[in-house]
């Protein structure tokens, strides 16, 4: 497995392109070269400007890291497979046309049962802040655990009150009240009760193309018929136009998205809201970008009409984006109600609704309760991820890293004309693939293609959108610039392959 870590493993679609390079097909029986195994290859259609590198010994080497993977001595990976269809729910779907079982993980690899190292561009699903099995977070956890894991707060315990105050210094103004909860679906669904109860106002507004959870109540508030089962759900929530800067009816004109919200709420609600929720760059939608001056014109119409605005964090914050800690702040508004998840916990279940002390007050009619949110475990591995970003400089490192992988696609776009979109900050990045940049017709069969070739070389990614077009390319936050080049020369390869 040592030299598959290397180079990959050469399947016959790169014994061919050698043969072909190097003259040795025509050294082949006429029978092979004029059909045959030849001709039962499936015909590609090439949507490269350069030619497949030529031979296989030239494919990217994954960079140097000094670690070596414990010995795996559980099931294998056909016994984990049977286990798997047999008691897990079948929507518990698989990533890959031949799955990967990862057995371990440090910093932004990954490993299976063979030891074979793979580099982790999609991080969890968003949720690998600071590192797989970061040691700062590793020890905090385990010391812990040593001490006591579980309370509850109906005890005092300095875990839960110390991360409350350390999180609530890395929001501005007066987002300093915090509640603790398990996912981000737990974290939008309490949003959505406190904006209805602070304002009295029951209609919620969302984006076409988000998603804000899959609970029964915030299945209504996300926007992708893929993620909706066909149960009742929604009430009360209104969908606007998406400010797609590439595929929206206006481009990049904000303000022109924005008064189609001012004219949805005048015709469509009573005429008074109860919030607007807004990913700052949408994530399961495929890491797009609002267009420029949207959210301002947003939040003002919003809170005119007596409601509340909600910034949804989870794929966003902790430094993500790099310009700024928190994604709201790169457009230049202040929510009244922020909720967070994924990369707070670096993997633990932890997510958090943060808001005013005013509105959080509205919580105190009756008994709320969440049994596991923040316990004292949960609490210090959060605490030690917050401070390990924060210290370790996780946020600058997005920005250069982020740069420079965005240029590096950017190149590639201009070499392979099915990348029709590169966009995103920091380390939040789509590249999203069409079949024609004139028609933008998804590529979503040629995306799967490329991305089980880049596994086969040793790169995991990420995939979204509606269509499932778009690469998601959301690494843990201590991705290097060796890593971005070699995702990049990866990519490349498996995209000349087509």
């Amino acid at each position: 497995y040592r030299l598959v870590d290397r180079i990959s493993v050469i399947d016959t679609r790169w014994t061919r392109v050698t043969m072909l390079s190097s003259g040795l097909l025509s050294r082949l029986p006429s029978a092979v070269s004029s059909g045959g195994w030849l001709a039962s290859l499936p015909a590609r259609s090439y949507a490269s400007s350069a030619a497949t590198p030529e031979v296989a010994g030239t494919l990217p080497t994954i960079p140097p890291f000094d670690h070596t993977p414990l010995p795996y001595d559980g099931p294998s990976k056909e016994e984990v497979m049977e286990m798997r269809q047999k008691y897990l729910n079948p929507t518990k779907f698989l990533h890959f046309k031949k799955p990967v079982m990862i057995v371990e993980g440090k910093m932004q690899y990954l490993y299976d049962e063979t030891g074979r190292r793979f580099l982790d561009a999609f991080a969890g699903i968003v949720t690998v802040s600071a590192g797989h099995c970061h040691p700062k977070v590793v020890d905090a956890i385990v010391k812990q655990l040593q001490r006591v894991q579980h309370t509850t707060t109906i005890y005092l315990n300095e875990q839960i009150a110390l991360f409350g105050k350390e999180l609530a210094e890395t929001l501005p103004g007066d987002l300093k009240n915090v509640y603790f909860v398990n996912s981000g679906s737990e974290a939008n669904d309490l949003a959505m009760s406190m904006a209805r109860m602070y304002t009295g106002n029951y209609d919620l507004l969302a984006l076409r193309n988000c998603y804000h959870g899959a609970s029964p109540t915030t299945m209504g508030l996300t926007a992708h018929s893929t993620w909706k089962y066909n149960t009742p759900q929604g009430f009360g929530v209104h969908h606007m136009m998406n400010p797609d800067p590439y595929r929206g009816a206006f481009g990049n004109d904000g303000k022109a998205y924005a008064a189609d919200v001012k004219d949805h709420i005048l015709h469509g609600t009573s005429g008074r809201v109860g919030g607007f929720f807004a990913e700052p760059i949408q994530g399961v939608g495929g890491a797009v970008s609002l267009a420029e001056g949207y959210l301002p014109e947003v939040y003002k119409t919003v809170r005119e009409h007596g409601g509340l605005c909600i910034s949804d964090e989870v794929q966003t914050g902790f430094g993500r984006t790099g310009s700024n800690f928190w994604g709201f702040q790169n457009h230049g508004v202040m929510p009244d109600i922020v909720t967070m998840a994924k990369g707070i916990g670096n993997g633990l279940p932890l997510a958090a609704v943060v808001t005013t002390p005013e509105i959080a007050a509205v919580m105190k009619d009756r008994i709320h309760f969440n049994t596991f949110g923040a316990n004292p475990m949960c609490s210090a591995g959060g605490r030690a991820v917050l401070k390990t970003l924060i210290e370790d400089g996780y946020q600058a490192n997005c920005a250069t890293v982020g740069a420079h992988l965005l240029e590096r696609l950017g190149a590639l776009a201009e070499k392979h004309s099915i990348i029709g979109d590169v966009r995103g900050k920091g380390l939040m990045l789509g590249v999203e693939l069409v079949k024609d940049r004139a028609t933008k017709e998804p590529a979503a069969a040629e995306l799967s293609v490329i991305m089980e070739r880049m596994k086969d070389m040793g790169v995991l990614m990420g995939k979204g959108g509606l269509h499932g077009n778009v690469f998601r390319i959301k690494p843990p936050m201590c991705f290097s610039k060796d890593d971005a080049d070699f995702l990049v020369d990866v990519m490349d390869v498996a995209m000349s392959e087509l």
